[in-house]
């Protein structure tokens, strides 16, 4: 029987919310094994000058510990 696991990441980037996660996941899968899914909690856009300077995302990885 197989045991997962959620770990929490807030990830960013300059170019759009899906490049965000991209970001988010790429970095995950570095440190983390067994990668299966991410779930995006939650969206942010940090505005400066009236623009949008970067885009945020939380997100919740999901991975199968090993025995």
């Amino acid at each position: 029987m197989a045991v997962a696991r959620v770990t929490e990441l807030i990830s960013a980037s300059k170019k759009s919310f899906e490049d965000a996660v991209q970001v988010g996941v790429t970095r995950a899968v570095k440190t983390l094994k067994n990668v299966e899914g991410v779930w995006v909690e939650g969206q942010k856009c940090v505005i400066k000058k009236g623009k949008i300077d970067e885009y945020r995302v939380n997100l919740k990885v999901t991975f199968i510990l090993q025995d």
